[in-house]
């Protein structure tokens, strides 16, 4: 694994090494000694798998706050999505700023996202698969999101929405009042 530090501290691009033969491929995506070399000692406690049938599929942007924040690992493992990383940390010198990314089933490469970040992703292509590992467990009561298309954050989408829940659309927008997450 290569670990590629983006613009935002503490988030990883992560690209995986490859080897192959007549029988396909090999790969390997965690090795505790390789993620400790980033500084990451927590334990994956919760792992999620989420399939979006439509292209320009939109889901996020959400964090968890509290007790419940967690680093995120994301991979796509089918199709193609633009993955999106927001800085939430109210002391970091990237405060609300964002890192975006092609994840794929080609290219292999993962997001690693730091505890007090937002995520959110856009499918590039139909049938998307990703896997999510989480080192906090969901919890409804801690859990926040932010809208995707706030003019405070710029993200620049690739595609047009063509679906996202209400739920995502009724995240607010971030205002005056907006601190970011301790």
């Amino acid at each position: 694994m290569e670990f590629i530090p983006t613009a935002l501290q503490g988030n990883y691009l992560i690209s995986l090494k490859t080897f192959s033969d007549e029988r396909g491929w090999f790969s390997r995506y965690f090795s505790k000694d390789q993620f400790e070399s980033i500084g990451h000692t927590k334990e994956w406690v919760q792992m999620n798998h989420s399939f979006n049938t439509r292209k320009g599929t939109l889901r996020g942007l959400h964090f968890q706050t509290g007790a419940a924040r967690e680093i995120k690992l994301v991979r796509c493992i089918a199709g193609a999505v633009w993955d999106v990383a927001v800085d939430l940390r109210q002391r970091s010198a990237t405060f609300l700023q964002w890192y975006g990314t092609t994840l794929s089933a080609e290219n292999r490469q993962m997001m690693y996202i730091p505890e007090g970040f937002a995520h959110g992703f856009q499918t590039l292509t139909d049938n998307c698969e990703l896997l999510y590992h989480h080192t906090g467990y969901y919890s409804k009561e801690l859990e926040g999101g932010l809208r995707y298309n706030d003019p405070v954050l710029g993200i620049q989408w690739p595609e047009p929405v063509s679906i996202i829940s209400e739920r995502d659309l009724s995240h607010p927008l971030i205002g005056s009042q907006f601190k970011g997450i301790e």
